[in-house]
């Protein structure tokens, strides 16, 4: 409970009373590694937020091969925003990579989560703002970068992630086979 209230801290001031209410529209979730929580074809009915632990959410691609788009670590958000905003079936899959304790919200908990405290609509754009900023960079990364480059400016960015994701699933959001990953390693060790 302490975690995301500091986080919501960083973006909004509101009192403990204030606190004590937004956090009774969400339920808390505890998660055995390789956990389920949403599956492609679902109705989105969810975003979690993790209080500790370690989320993905991928899709399986034309060749049966999971790809995965995004991670969520402490204090990070996941869902198909899209697919939940709209309240329609999703695309992706979010499973956790670690075991793991999240606070999730549905859609009608949401808005009314709004009507009640209108400064979570500030929160959560200031939120979709950094979590946006962060994709448009992402995206020029991928376009600007060799593999080896954008492995080295990810690593030098989150070495902590490095050493927390499994090679594949780094891999597969780098965009890399597992093999050619452990090349560029080989290589930047050498």
């Amino acid at each position: 409970m302490e975690t995301f209230k500091a986080h919501l801290d960083k973006f909004i001031a509101i009192s403990d009373e204030e606190f004590i209410s937004i956090f009774s529209f969400f339920q808390i979730l505890e998660l055995k590694k390789k956990e389920n929580l949403m599956l492609e074809g679902d109705i989105c009915k969810f975003k979690y937020f993790v209080l500790k632990g370690c989320l993905r959410k991928f899709f399986v691609n034309e060749k049966g091969v999971e790809q995965t788009t995004e991670f969520a670590i402490e204090n990070w958000w996941i869902s198909d925003t899209f697919a939940f905003e709209k309240q329609v079936k999703t695309d992706f899959n979010i499973q956790s990579v670690e075991n793991s304790t999240i606070l999730a919200i549905d859609f009608h908990s949401q808005e009314l989560l709004l009507q009640k405290h209108p400064v979570m609509e500030r929160y959560f754009r200031m939120v979709y703002q950094t979590a946006y900023a962060a994709a448009e960079k992402r995206i020029r990364y991928i376009y600007e970068m060799t593999k080896e480059e954008y492995y080295v400016h990810f690593s030098t960015l989150y070495p902590w992630f490095i050493q927390r994701i499994p090679q594949y699933l780094l891999a597969s959001f780098l965009g890399f086979t597992p093999e050619y990953l452990s090349e560029i390693r080989a290589k930047l060790r050498s």
